[in-house]
């Protein structure tokens, strides 16, 4: 593969990236309005519970299901290549809006989270766009591709949500109807964009004899964790997005609580803190990484979330949209070093299988975030981001603790694979 080839696979990866983020990112200003502000039914108010605990359950299930996807979809992707993955996972997201949008419309609950439960397990190809970023190195340097791939996907978070909150008025349903359309776009320009060859070259040959259950259950994203070199960036990037997602998920209820937002002002403030995220994922991440390495930025990073984090739950109007542009600038620098760090240090493990480490970290502190902060948010959405800031320093002080750790153990790895690619005399 050329230059120019690799320009034109990684424009394709960030528009797919984009497209497939803004059908994840849409409905999220939609969800809280509906269950906290509009007339309750059988969906909203499933079995007489409160609405505050079925929106936190709501919001888990989908992150529980990109979950389940990305312990395997990433690895399997190594296998079996990623356009045949890409293909497959895309068509399996389309099908699940489409169902999730006739569980509105009947007012199913079960049958809303079933939809969004195998909505999630597809969208897991996260990690199959950002693998094929990082494998575009030598001839895109690794940190710019990745920051590039962050930063479409982050055009999707202000996208989305923007045309959720004003599609409101058309009905739910229709939210789930148009992201549908966004998947299925992507997987139009999949088809048409990556290669068939487009998969990793570290592939295993022993890999080739495993079935496709042997393969998922010895080769998912979870097995990186024998690796005991991977373990401080597992726990540092564990507490920070529990920390993350605590914000994440509960700003809209805050917004609700607090400022009486509809849809809409919390789509605005959504545009705010994406906006900033963009522009300094394109122009920013890759030359703080130069100037100060990845442990470092992360920790600056997470030391000016927190701070960000404490001050939020305590502003008004005037205040709240230069506080979310200047949280989403720090998110970018944080949030765009750690797939560059574990490509750069741990590639060698298989890129989608990393990567889909990092999904899968997401995704369940997600999960863990949205059942406990479900009911605490009944007492107060302020506590549950206030927790958030505790969580992202901890991650700081972890890292703190265990940067001269963490340098030492990649040493003695990358000493000991020297060693093994050493041909025998």
């Amino acid at each position: 593969m050329g230059p120019k080839k690799a320009r034109l696979v990684l424009a394709s990866v960030m528009v797919i990236s984009l497209l497939g983020t803004a059908g994840i990112a849409m409905p999220y200003p939609v969800l809280a309005p509906y269950f906290l502000d509009q007339i309750p039914n059988d969906l909203t108010n499933f079995l007489g519970i409160h609405p505050k605990v079925l929106l936190g359950f709501s919001l888990a299930i989908y992150p529980l299901g990109l979950l389940i996807g990305s312990i395997f979809v990433g690895a399997l992707s190594d296998h079996y290549g990623r356009r045949k993955v890409l293909l497959l996972t895309l068509f399996g997201s389309f099908i699940g809006y489409l169902l999730t949008a006739l569980a509105v419309i009947y007012e199913s609950f079960i049958a809303f989270t079933l939809a969004r439960l195998v909505t999630g397990i597809c969208e897991g190809n996260i990690s199959i766009a950002r693998a094929i970023g990082a494998e575009l190195h030598p001839h895109i340097e690794r940190t710019k591709a990745i920051s590039l791939v962050y930063a479409s996907t982050y055009a999707g978070w202000l996208i989305g949500p923007l045309i959720g909150g004003f599609l409101m008025i058309y009905g739910v349903a229709n939210v789930f109807n148009i992201a549908a359309v966004g998947i299925g776009i992507a997987f139009v320009m999949v088809y048409f964009t990556i290669e068939a060859r487009q998969k990793s070259t570290k592939k295993p040959a022993s890999q080739d004899k495993l079935e496709f259950w042997q393969l998922i259950r010895k080769n998912n994203s979870l097995t990186v964790l024998k690796h005991k070199e991977v373990l401080p960036i597992f726990w540092f990037y564990f507490l920070y997005s529990m920390g993350l997602n605590a914000f994440y998920d509960f700003y809209p209820v805050w917004f609700v609580d607090n400022l009486q937002f509809d849809s809409r002002g919390i789509a605005w403030a959504t545009v705010a803190l994406t906006a900033c995220m963009i522009l300094v994922s394109s122009f920013v991440v890759d030359k703080v990484n130069f100037k100060y390495g990845e442990i470092k930025s992360m920790i600056i990073g997470g030391a000016a979330l927190v701070i960000l984090f404490a001050i939020q739950p305590f502003s008004n109007e005037v205040y709240i949209y230069p506080i979310f542009f200047l949280i989403g600038g720090w998110i970018a620098i944080a949030n765009g070093m750690v797939p560059t760090y574990l490509s750069k240090y741990f590639g060698h493990l298989g890129q989608g299988k990393v990567m889909g480490l990092q999904t899968s970290v997401f995704c369940i502190t997600n999960v863990i975030i949205s059942i406990v902060g479900g009911p605490l948010s009944v007492i107060s959405a302020t506590l549950v981001i206030l927790i958030g800031a505790v969580l992202v320093m901890a991650s700081v002080i972890l890292m703190l603790a265990t940067r001269k750790q963490q340098a030492l153990m990649i040493k003695q790895s990358q000493d000991n694979e020297q060693k093994l690619e050493q041909p025998a005399m």
